[in-house]
């Protein structure tokens, strides 16, 4: 079937559906509507910011709707008298529900951050760099009335890298994501693929991060503070305290090296032979006692402050050494 004949929706909000919206369009498939979550307030003036995709719906001039919830009467009956073939979904952000899921003759297609079964869930990406996980991907799934549950039509996974935070590995998933929708779709449409149900033995869950989980708790291990510094940026960023007043862990690195009886969270001295790059010791100038093993901040940044590397902030904060973060 030709794509220009599929009625399509797009639903996705963040920048992480972006890529999967532009490569729709740029295929010829005729978006009847584009959903996205409401404006919501944002920054110290608490203005209202359009999601990143009803931005890039108005480049092609495309309808935006955003109703608070889909489960009302009202928005059933508008989404019905769009008659979509085909529904897909990117970091929406709303459950749909059956009456939806029922609608299009061609179902709902979910382009999912994970190696599903693998991190079910809200946070996909993060939870693949919290787990160590030495390569994440991209699902296409059709969606059911589960959490991420239904059969999938494809996957394509990538490494995660040592640098890889939330912030740059959902952006490489991003256009992942989008070229395999495109290369899944045709298949899909002409009855030729079939979907395939998923494991439910290998099944993880990845619930929502809140604003909390980017407090570093220093008697952890320094491999798993490393983890949560890269997960949490860009948000929520992972924070301690120095003397009281906030600062964000921007960017770090995990050191072997050890400080028997030290008391986790205290500033030492970097170690003389620590395990860092050249372009990573130009950046560091102290390390953090761990529950095991030391954390050597890279890049910080204090309230009311622009991003720092941690030799810049060490060379204006007094009495460093020795002090007990957080």
């Amino acid at each position: 079937m030709n794509p220009h004949e599929i009625r399509t929706i797009f639903m996705g909000s963040p920048a992480f559906a972006v890529p999967a919206l532009r490569a729709l369009v740029e295929a010829g498939y005729p978006i009847v509507a584009v959903y996205a979550q409401p404006d919501r307030p944002a920054g110290r003036g608490r203005a209202l910011v359009a999601p990143e995709v009803k931005r890039v719906a108005a480049e092609y001039g495309l309808t935006v709707l955003q109703p608070e919830r889909l489960r009302t009467a009202e928005a059933r009956e508008q989404l019905q008298q769009l008659r979509p073939d085909l529904i897909v979904v990117a970091a929406y952000g709303q459950i749909l529900r059956p009456a939806v899921i029922a609608l299009p003759r061609f179902g709902c297609l979910n382009v999912h951050a994970s190696l599903l079964p693998r991190h079910r869930g809200a946070s996909a990406v993060a939870a693949a760099i919290l787990a160590g996980d030495a390569e994440s991907g991209v699902s296409i799934m059709q969606i059911d009335p589960g959490m991420d549950t239904g059969p999938v039509l494809g996957r394509r996974s990538t490494p995660v890298l040592d640098g890889d935070t939330t912030g740059t590995l959902a952006d490489r998933l991003s256009r992942i994501g989008a070229e395999l929708l495109i290369e899944t779709l045709p298949g899909w449409i002409a009855g030729h693929l079939r979907a395939v149900p998923q494991d439910e033995s290998h099944a993880t869950l990845a619930p929502p991060i809140a604003k909390e989980d980017g407090t570093l708790d220093w008697t952890k291990p320094a491999l798993r503070l490393w983890r949560e510094v890269r997960a949490y940026y860009p948000w929520p960023v992972s924070s301690t305290r120095l003397r009281g007043e906030p600062l964000q862990i921007l960017e770090a690195w995990p050191l072997g090296d050890t400080a028997p009886g030290a008391t986790p969270g205290t500033v030492l001295t970097l170690p003389v032979d620590a395990a860092l790059s050249d372009e990573q010791r130009g950046q560091a100038a102290f390390a953090v006692a761990t529950g095991a093993g030391l954390l050597a901040p890279l890049r910080v940044r204090r309230a009311g402050r622009g991003a720092a590397s941690a030799a810049e902030f060490a060379r204006g904060a007094r009495e460093l050494l020795g002090s007990v973060l957080g």
